[in-house]
């Protein structure tokens, strides 16, 4: 069975995934330096490990390093929502989890961020393609949000009672 990295973004968008990728061993990757404040980055990872419990998915986790992810992003504080900013932002999470990929072996990796409907699927496979191509590990261009995916995610956060934010995740986002 091919191994696939699945950078999850939160556990709610991780929850409408997980039936298109079932003929895959899926590993969880929490990669999100982007969060601020830091206790809604350790409340979304404690909520992204419930869902890996959940469906018995090996997760890892990230070092968090928001500093790193504030010089990445540098210049574009006052972009918009869906924005330079947030396309700056895919290519930093995406970036490690292809790093994470490849150290572990894994075949393919993609991302929970497209199961969201405020985000443009287009942008994060251009940016996962090319980002997978120079490191040698195909970007699964997979759009959650088709087929209802979206609103699976809703009724399963509510179903097993798993924490949905109400932004993004960075300090910019925190204004919109």
């Amino acid at each position: 069975m091919e191994k696939v990295l699945l950078h999850v973004c939160c556990g709610p968008c991780s929850l409408g995934c997980f039936d298109k990728l079932k003929d895959k061993k899926v590993i969880l990757f929490f990669s999100n330096s982007n969060i601020y404040p830091i206790s809604e980055y350790k409340k979304r990872l404690e909520n992204a490990k419930k869902v890996g419990e959940i469906y018995d998915f090996e997760i890892l986790e990230d070092k968090y390093n928001h500093e790193d992810w504030r010089e990445f992003v540098k210049g574009l504080e006052n972009e918009p929502e869906c924005g330079k900013r947030c396309l700056k932002c895919f290519e930093f999470s995406l970036k490690k989890a292809v790093e994470k990929a490849k150290e572990i072996g894994c075949y393919f990796f993609t991302t929970t961020l497209s199961v969201s409907k405020y985000k443009n699927s287009k942008d994060l496979f251009l940016i996962g393609k090319k980002i997978g191509e120079e490191v040698g590990i195909p970007f699964l261009e997979i759009d959650f949000k088709k087929d209802s995916g979206y609103e699976k995610s809703v009724e399963l956060s509510k179903r097993y009672e798993i924490y949905r934010q109400k932004y993004c995740g960075c300090e910019f986002s925190l204004k919109d």
